[in-house]
């Protein structure tokens, strides 16, 4: 499960489309495998409002296709990971604060051996209610959770993955 900051990042800072296409063309080729997949949610807050090349590449119907998870949250769950991985008691700044995360952590919990969640949040464990991170509410809540390179490392990506395949 694929955390807005991971493809949002990639494209910005590391592996922007014009200078690494392979990884692009990779993630479709996860995507189709079944290997990687971004909830709707998270889908809905990549594209919202913004016109680049991250938008225009995953709102392709092929890449939607492939990219976004079809499955609708469980909101038992979603209200499970918001009580118990940030608080009980959050007010409406706090819940804007935190956005879709416990979408993303919820979608990971319901296969908690199957799923990982992949974001670039670094842990901070001494923060607490809307300023938890992701790999800390995951640990708590016993879903799995690494980062963009950790995901690369584990589905083995490499320029000449193409080559291979």
């Amino acid at each position: 499960m694929l955390d807005a900051n991971t493809l949002i990042t990639s494209q910005g800072v590391y592996y922007p489309q014009a200078m690494v296409p392979e990884l692009w063309s990779w993630l479709l080729h996860q995507g189709m495998a079944g290997r990687i997949k971004i909830p709707f949610e998270i889908f809905e807050e990549i594209i919202a409002g913004k016109d680049d090349p991250l938008t225009t590449w995953i709102k392709k119907p092929q890449i939607r296709k492939h990219i976004v998870l079809e499955e609708d949250a469980d909101p038992h769950v979603v209200a499970y990971v918001t009580y118990n991985g940030y608080a009980p008691d959050l007010n409406e700044n706090e819940l804007a604060y935190i956005g879709r995360d416990p979408f993303l952590i919820s979608y990971a919990l319901v296969a908690p051996h199957e799923r990982c969640v992949v974001s670039l949040e670094a842990s901070k464990p001494s923060t607490k209610r809307q300023n938890r991170r992701v790999p800390d509410v995951c640990k708590e809540l016993g879903a799995q959770c690494c980062d963009v390179f950790g995901m690369m490392r584990a589905l083995s990506f490499h320029t000449g993955w193409q080559k291979a395949v």
